[in-house]
């Protein structure tokens, strides 16, 4: 009975012991900076496939890292290349009618401007010929008026001249007139070719259009890195089938690791967007990482239904996310760490109003 006793109390001076010491512990943390817990993360990116098509090979495997524009998976090309050729193809043939119709429209220049030219030298002949038959009808009525003092065939003469100039300025007016509607022609012609030409020229700048958009689907037949980091996954394999937007591969960065800890309401004013911290990993137990404080949620989570009393207000809680100093990428995504504010800004929070 009295070795039952002392076994009682022995355990019940243990027990105390135990619970003195973990509220010791408990108050030292609550006097301590604030800090929590979070894990590892990286800037993760997903590779999707643009194209319709299967995969051919794979240039990586899980947990290789790799840099920025490596290779990593090659998809079947021989629809986008076909395209390719008959873009190129297409370019080519209305570049030659491009061609074709600058030539055309040149022509139509030179002639435009050679008919224009011809009905400006019909217009000087009709005014000479014109000035001609003047002269010759006023001749040819002092002739008349002259009577018995001129022959016969002198009168006739230039009664003949008169008329024959007058048949030829008659005749150049007609070619005047002809040659006017061919220059209206020809200018009209000119323009259309202009036009033409101007149309041809569109079309090639669409054709060149398409022909980037097929390089573009040529160029979507490999898929690379778009940033230096570690392939978390690769989702599909050789020969299978990889839709529009499929992820084929993940990639994480972890040269900028975060980490995310959740800060209670009351310890909220201990921290500031900027400020210093300290973080331990349990993989490196006897090395701290420096870090900075780069946002604080402005919004609580796990959020009582009705904030009422003050112990409900303590289960408030905001994200904060830190960055990290890694240069050595020891820290991996995923890795459990703890988070510590410096004591600075802790200081500085107790001190403001």
């Amino acid at each position: 009975m009295r070795r039952a006793v002392v076994l009682f109390i022995v355990l019940v001076v243990l027990l105390g012991t135990l619970l003195g010491l973990r509220l010791v512990r408990d108050r030292r943390a609550a006097e301590g900076p604030p800090g929590g817990s979070g894990v590892v993360e990286g800037t993760v990116v997903d590779v999707r496939s643009r194209l319709n098509a299967r995969v051919v090979s794979l240039h990586v495997e899980e947990g290789s890292r790799v840099e920025k524009g490596a290779l990593l998976a090659t998809l079947e090309c021989a629809e986008p290349e076909a395209l390719l050729a008959e873009a190129e193809a297409r370019l080519e043939m209305t570049r030659a009618q491009a061609h074709a119709a600058e030539a055309s429209a040149l022509a139509s220049l030179r002639t435009s401007e050679a008919v224009a030219a011809q009905a400006d030298g019909t217009q000087a002949q009709i005014e000479s010929l014109a000035a001609q038959h003047g002269l010759a009808a006023r001749h040819a009525e002092r002739m008349e008026l002259m009577g018995d003092a001129v022959t016969v065939a002198a009168r006739d003469q230039a009664r003949a001249q008169a008329e024959a100039l007058s048949q030829q300025l008659a005749a150049s007016r007609h070619s005047n007139s002809a040659a006017s509607r061919q220059a209206r022609a020809a200018t009209e012609q000119q323009r259309a070719s202009h036009e033409q030409a101007l149309a041809a020229a569109q079309a090639v700048q669409a054709a060149e259009a398409s022909v980037r958009r097929s390089r573009l689907s040529v160029a979507e037949c490999e898929l690379r890195a778009p940033l230096s980091g570690a392939v978390e996954t690769l989702a599909l394999d050789v020969g299978e089938l990889a839709l529009p937007g499929t992820v084929l591969a993940r990639l994480v960065d972890t040269s900028n690791p975060r980490a995310t800890f959740y800060l209670p309401n009351a310890e909220l004013s201990s921290v500031r967007s900027g400020e210093p911290s300290t973080v331990r990993a349990d993989a490196y137990p006897d090395r701290t990482f420096p870090a900075r404080v780069i946002t604080v949620a402005p919004k609580a989570e796990f959020t009582p239904r009705n904030v009422q009393t003050r112990t409900d207000r303590d289960r408030l809680v905001y994200p904060v996310e830190v960055r990290i100093e890694d240069p050595e990428g020891l820290l991996l995504p995923g890795m459990p760490v703890e988070i510590t504010l410096s004591e600075r800004s802790t200081a500085v929070a107790e001190r403001r109003p």
